[in-house]
């Protein structure tokens, strides 16, 4: 299976990090081919709400920019998970840059499973990225959430952690 993991925080090796770190060693164990983007580290622009992409540019994005890498790597991937840190009670800006970007490609062949990683510094923070992710993404896409993980405080990069993290990798 071919897991695409789109990375959204902007620390290399952040609790964000980590988390895809533990998944992607448990998932490589049982032979998935994991590709990691760091959007952070992209240059991906923010839609334009144009409509070029559903009227003269058949479903391709007026904008050249690094999606271009994320387009494609959409295009073989089984699973996708998205994974951040919480800004403000939401994801961060540019993994929802890039999420707002795949507006142009709604006819791509999607993955058909999803998840999501996201990790705090606080708890009772989780409810607005959760249900910007259910309701604007899963749900709309039609696929299926296999799962929510969760960190905040000390929980983050905690050994249990990362083993249920790895657990999962190996279960998919």
């Amino acid at each position: 299976m071919h897991i695409l993991i789109l990375n959204g925080s902007p620390r290399r090796n952040g609790n964000t990090a980590a988390m895809i770190t533990a998944f992607r060693q448990g998932a490589e164990t049982k032979g998935h081919r994991v590709t990691v983007i760091a959007v952070c580290e992209k240059q991906i622009a923010g839609c334009l709400g144009c409509e070029y992409c559903h009227t003269t540019g058949h479903g391709v994005c007026r904008q050249q920019d690094d999606m271009k890498e994320i387009y494609a790597a959409l295009e073989s991937a089984e699973l996708l998970v998205l994974a951040s840190p919480v800004y403000h009670f939401s994801l961060s800006g540019q993994l929802q840059c890039a999420i707002n970007r795949t507006y142009a490609v709604n006819d791509l062949q999607w993955p058909r499973k999803t998840m999501l990683f996201l990790s705090s510094g606080s708890d009772d923070v989780f409810e607005g990225a959760i249900y910007e992710y259910r309701k604007s993404f899963a749900e709309y896409l039609g696929l299926e959430d296999i799962g929510i993980f969760t960190a905040y405080g000390a929980e983050n990069k905690s050994p249990a952690l990362l083993a249920r993290l790895r657990a999962a990798g190996e279960a998919v």
